[in-house]
């Protein structure tokens, strides 16, 4: 039956059932697109096929009898009030899980498996321990003090989907467990596809804390996870080496080149100085006092963006199992979302490179 996935797959596009009876010619009304839903009929192969065209889905993909369940989706800043926007996170999340979990099964790929490090979750009864959970987990990954220069993709490597997704500015991103059926939870981390990197990344590694701590009732977690995001991507050793253990000034131009090394905010890096007390509250606040001045606290925000996080490890992996004919090309398109034929012009145009 494909009552669950039509429903997911149709509120992924957005569409209501009208406007899916229109999307497929009215070869069939609205009422028994419905039903198809609900599981009390199946459509011939002739609406079948037309329907899976009006989603860009494949009969295959609407067929399959995988079941998954997302568990705790939480959005960060502001909540999503707009159902249909709700509804378009948790298909694309569902359909993107699914199809990683199955190409990552095909070639037997370690990250299938969430990685958990092994002291998580990691208790949190004073602010100041964040410092050492950022710690530990540099530890546990062998990562030294260095910048990460894709943090999304090494987070996947550690069995995390990462998406990004067209999400209402005031949303930087989310959460959430998508249950398998027989295997463990997958963690996944939605970005905000409309931000600009350095954004990007703090939300990976804020979410990122949400998956891995346990704090107190009595702190704010939305702040702890701000400083384990915050004291894992600007290692203290990093900012003593480049900055100096205390200061009375910092300029804006030495933020920038500070902003490019990390690939944080300029306004990131401030609180971080103010936290290890290389500046004092004073300065801290003369800094935010030249932001605000600049109109650097409000969108656009700062000058100088950091390149967006780079998600192509997922098409790799299915470029790696065509090359090694674990799958046919229909498989690797349908996996991929393309056509047949945009598949071959992606392969070819690799190949001339």
């Amino acid at each position: 039956m494909i009552g669950k996935r039509l429903k997911l797959a149709r509120q992924g596009s957005g569409f209501s059932l009208r406007e899916l009876e229109a999307r497929i010619g009215n070869l069939v009304s609205a009422q028994a697109i419905g039903k198809y839903e609900r599981d009390e009929m199946m459509p011939n192969s002739t609406t079948l096929i037309a329907i899976a065209n009006a989603l860009s889905v494949s009969e295959e993909y609407l067929l399959g009898q995988g079941e998954l369940e997302l568990e705790g989706l939480e959005f960060r800043k502001k909540k999503i009030t707009s159902k249909k926007e709700e509804a378009h996170v948790v298909a694309t999340v569902m359909s993107h899980v699914e199809r990683y979990l199955e190409i990552e099964d095909i070639i037997h790929a370690p990250s299938a498996e969430w990685d958990a490090p092994r002291e998580a979750p990691f208790p949190i009864h004073f602010p100041e321990e964040a410092e050492l959970v950022a710690e530990r987990l540099r530890a546990y990954w062998q990562l030294g003090t260095d910048p990460i220069p894709n943090l999304a993709e090494f987070l996947e490597t550690q069995g995390i989907k990462v998406l990004s997704l067209d999400l209402a500015n005031n949303v930087s991103g989310l959460t959430c467990w998508v249950k398998p059926r027989n295997r463990k939870r997958v963690p996944v981390i939605v970005v905000n596809a409309n931000h600009h990197g350095e954004r990007q990344r703090f939300t990976l590694m804020h979410e990122f804390g949400h998956m891995v701590l346990s704090v107190a009732s009595d702190l704010d977690e939305e702040k702890i996870a701000n400083r384990v995001a915050s004291a894992f991507l600007m290692p203290a050793p990093i900012l003593w080496l480049e900055v100096g253990r205390r200061r009375s000034r910092l300029t804006i131009a030495e933020l920038a080149q500070l902003k490019r090394l990390l690939g944080v905010s300029m306004q990131a890096i401030t609180y971080r100085c103010r936290d290890l007390t290389i500046i004092d509250n004073s300065t801290f606040q003369a800094l935010f006092t030249e932001f605000s001045r600049l109109g650097w606290r409000t969108p656009p925000y700062e000058p100088y963006p950091v390149p967006q996080e780079e998600l192509h490890r997922f098409e790799r992996l299915c470029f790696r199992a065509l090359s090694e004919n674990a799958i046919s090309e229909a498989k690797a398109a349908d996996l991929l979302g393309l056509s047949v034929r945009d598949l071959t012009n992606k392969l070819n145009l690799i190949d001339e490179k």
